[in-house]
Parts: structure tokens; C-alpha cells; sequence
């Protein structure tokens, strides 16, 4: 046993930076993400409204499930549930797969100057906010003076300008193109990363048998990230309640606030104006609670078809 411990001493002592630099993820974790979870019995106390809420903490009644049945009953639960679900539902479809092919189309990429130019220019929305992006995208696409309305009518795909910032029914196809349009190029950084790592002797092996570029796509490629599409493709699936609050704040409007409220806007309306601490509290309980039987079912489901999961 001393001797075990003398070896994991030493081969600490050895390590430090990387330990280090493993400790400082830790610490992170345990302050931002798990110290936090003590705010989840605000849920069951009576804490709206207060001024005080290091002191209600502990002082406050309990309420038990009040504030989750009161969310329940809510006449906007259904709607803004409605919303959050098919919003990130359309962009688990469209979204998620773009930056894969992407990664794989930059990858079969021979010149290596143009790639860099088109790497550059995709990346760079991401470092935006989406106030910024938002801002431009909102001039682009303006009913009367943007330029996307015009291009529309001069290809003949509309007969009239629409009014994408004003038509619910338009909201969540805006949502969806520009969180693509900004995320297509840094989303795709891990997969190009994943493909680099293949072992080129397997693509090698494969020309010389005749196979064309799109067989060893299909054959060594797609098999060989699959791994790392499975591990993100959970992590999505889980945060389909969770949604780009600044995306949302951005784009949102009381012309189509139908189709635009999700759950994140409706805690920050609720919780901050309203002073309703507890009741938001418990909306945030219900959205994490949703989500870790997302990620666990996803995970047993794809351990059973693919052999593969997060762990």
C-alpha cells in the first residue's frame, strides 16, 4: 500500500502542470456547475418576491411540489413547451448533421489555401455575439430596406417582400438558418479534428483496391469519427429544452411572440421582472430533470444499436 502511494506521489510530482491544469477543470466544474445545485430547494420553499434570499434560504417555509404543479397549470405551459421542443427538434435535424458534412467535405479539400480562406470565413460568425449577428442579420433580412427580399424577388422565389421579423410563422426558420449560418464552421472543428486522426494508410489501402472518394467516405471516414457523432449527438438530444437565450432575445418581438417564447425567455421574464425566485427555480428543476432522462435513455438506446454511448 505505502509503496502504491509512493508510486502515485511520484508520478504526480511528475505531472504537476497537467494535474494542474486537470485540477483547475474540477474546480471549475464543482463551482459553476454542481455548488449551484443547492438553489434547487428554492423550488420548494416560498421564496417569490423576496428581498432577501440568503436569508429566506433558510428561513422560508416549505411549499413541497406547489410551484412545479403551478408551472404545470400554467395556460402558456403547453404552448411555450410547444415552442422550446420543435424549435430545437428542427435544429437537431438540420443542424447537428451540417457541420459534419462540412468537416468532411473541408477535409477532402486539396488546396490548402483556399480551405484556410474558407475555414476563416466560416469561423469567424462564431466570435460575434448574437447581438452583433443578430443586428446584421435583422438589416439583411428588414421587409423594406434589406437586401434578402430583393435577391428573393429578383430569382423569383417570392412576389412580394416578406416581413420575416414580424411573421410568427417565419420565427422558427429564422432560428434555425441562423444558428447554422453561425455555428456551421466552429461545429465542425471537432469532426475535422476527428478526421485528421484517421489513419491515412486505411485511405492508402483503399485507393489502391479502386475505391472512389465517396466509398471511402462511406467506409472509413463516417465509421472511423462515429465515436465522437454518437457522443455529440447525446449531448444534443439532451439539451433539446435548452435553448440560445441570446438568439432568441435577439430575434423576438411581440408580432411573434407565439412562436418565439421558449422556456429560457419565459424564466427570465417571470423570475427577474417578477421576483418569482421559487416558481422559476422549479421550472429549471423540471428542464434538468427532462434532460438527464434525454441523455441516459439516448445513451442505452445507442449502446444497444451501436455498441457505443458516452461511457
Amino acid at each position: 500500500m505505502q509503496a502504491s502511494k509512493a508510486g502515485f506521489l511520484r508520478r504526480w510530482l511528475g505531472q504537476w502542470q497537467i494535474q494542474l491544469m486537470a485540477l483547475c477543470g474540477i474546480a471549475f466544474i464543482l463551482v459553476f456547475c454542481y455548488l449551484p445545485m443547492i438553489g434547487i430547494v428554492m423550488s420548494f420553499k416560498l421564496m417569490d418576491y423576496s428581498y432577501n434570499l440568503t436569508k429566506d434560504f433558510f428561513i422560508a417555509p416549505w411549499v413541497g411540489l406547489q410551484y412545479y404543479l403551478e408551472f404545470f397549470n400554467d395556460y402558456q405551459f403547453v404552448d411555450i413547451l410547444k415552442n422550446t421542443l420543435f424549435m430545437n427538434l428542427l435544429q437537431l435535424v438540420f443542424n447537428f448533421p451540417a457541420p459534419i458534412l462540412f468537416a468532411i467535405l473541408i477535409s477532402e479539400v486539396f488546396h490548402t489555401r483556399f480551405k484556410k480562406i474558407v475555414q476563416t470565413i466560416t469561423y469567424f460568425p462564431h466570435f460575434l455575439s448574437w447581438i452583433v449577428f443578430g443586428g446584421i442579420v435583422m438589416n439583411l433580412i428588414a421587409q423594406e430596406s434589406g437586401v434578402v427580399n430583393p435577391l428573393l424577388m429578383f430569382f423569383g422565389v417570392i412576389n412580394e417582400p416578406i416581413d420575416f421579423m414580424g411573421d410568427p410563422n417565419k420565427f422558427w426558420g429564422l432560428v434555425v438558418v441562423t444558428s447554422l449560418l453561425k455555428g456551421l464552421g466552429w461545429g465542425s472543428v471537432i469532426y475535422l479534428a476527428a478526421i485528421m486522426s484517421i489513419d491515412t494508410s486505411l485511405y492508402e489501402a483503399a485507393t489502391l483496391d479502386g475505391a472512389s472518394r465517396i466509398q471511402r467516405i462511406r467506409h472509413i471516414t463516417i465509421p472511423s469519427i462515429s465515436g465522437t457523432i454518437i457522443i455529440f449527438f447525446l449531448l444534443s438530444l439532451s439539451n433539446l429544452l435548452n435553448s440560445s437565450f441570446d438568439q432568441i432575445w435577439v430575434f423576438q418581438s411581440p408580432l411573434n411572440l407565439e412562436k418565439s417564447e421558449v422556456i429560457d425567455t419565459y424564466v427570465y421574464k417571470v423570475g427577474l421582472t417578477q421576483m418569482r425566485y421559487s416558481y422559476t427555480t422549479a421550472v429549471g428543476v423540471f428542464k434538468s430533470v427532462i434532460a438527464l432522462i434525454l441523455l441516459v435513455s439516448g445513451h442505452y438506446i445507442s449502446k444497444r444499436l451501436a455498441g457505443r454511448g458516452l461511457f
